[in-house]
């Protein structure tokens, strides 16, 4: 089933002639027989002069990786959304609230956020992220200790939130006050850095579907974070994915929750308006 992508770049494409499309029959994913994800959208109006089409990352992944996103019981990234319910429920702070204090039921109150984040925050005047946004429920609403940003428990929190929004399309704002973030975030990921003079779009845009490291680079796409990494054996955030991207082009990385990876995350989210919400998604 995955997906051996196009690349950008003719030469590359001669190199490798094992990259192709996958089957048209074996190119769906449906989680638990019942919710189907759109894994494949037209790109956004603001992509139309580099890509035609946005694809999630599962395309990328092996057979067997895909398969495990497929059923709750083998996405080992819903033992961490089984603990993060237990957050919900929990009394924290001094208020002596829980998040259900103020939420109520989270298949009820938290269906279609994650869709729309990262987004404008009119009472905060700036681009706020999910893991803002869970930080002042804590700290305002519940009298309680912020988390650490990209941290185990933030991200099972994000991820619980997420699932509630699955098979949902993205549809992150860029417009209005939105804009100057977005345009901060684009100049970040068309910027070369580091020792190998690499940007986002080096891998991201003009290699997607070819090797590295015995792996499919992928269009880089957030609609599946928090991602379960094999290779990690844990949930990893946006945030904390970018700062090894940054690392890995041999650059000095910005920090988690820093405005850098807020506006480079309010930009990777807008390349995959129109992808269904994933996660949390599995990955090498």
């Amino acid at each position: 089933m995955k997906f051996k992508a196009m690349t950008a770049i003719a030469a590359l494409a001669v190199s490798m002639p094992a990259l192709a499309f996958a089957d048209a029959d074996d190119d769906t994913l449906v989680v638990n027989g019942e919710i189907e994800m759109i894994t494949k959208a037209a790109a956004p109006a603001h992509l139309a002069d580099t890509l035609d089409e946005v694809i999630s990352g599962w395309h990328m992944r092996s057979d067997e990786t895909q398969i495990m996103q497929a059923d709750d019981f083998d996405n080992p990234g819903m033992i961490f959304v089984e603990q993060a319910m237990d957050d919900w429920n929990t009394v924290n702070g001094e208020k002596g609230k829980s998040c259900a204090s103020c939420h109520g039921d989270v298949e009820e109150s938290m269906t279609g956020v994650r869709a729309v984040y990262p987004k404008w925050n009119d009472s905060k005047e700036t681009v706020y992220t999910m893991e803002m946004q869970i930080n002042d429920c804590l700290t305002d609403g519940m009298g309680a200790e912020a988390w650490k940003k990209s941290g185990a428990k933030m991200a099972r929190m994000e991820a619980l939130i997420s699932v509630q929004s699955r098979g949902m399309p993205m549809n992150v704002a860029i417009d209005g006050p939105a804009e100057a973030t977005w345009e901060l975030g684009k100049e970040l990921y068309y910027t070369r850095t580091g020792q190998l003079d690499l940007s986002c779009a080096s891998c991201h845009e003009e290699n997607y579907g070819n090797h590295i490291r015995s792996d499919h680079l992928s269009q880089g796409q957030t609609n599946g974070f928090p991602v379960y990494r094999l290779k990690n054996a844990k949930l990893t955030t946006a945030h904390g994915r970018f700062k090894g991207c940054v690392r890995d082009t041999r650059a000095e990385t910005y920090k988690p929750g820093s405005d850098e990876f807020i506006a480079l995350e309010l930009y990777v989210a807008s390349r995959g308006n129109g992808l269904s919400v994933e996660a949390p998604s599995v990955r090498n």
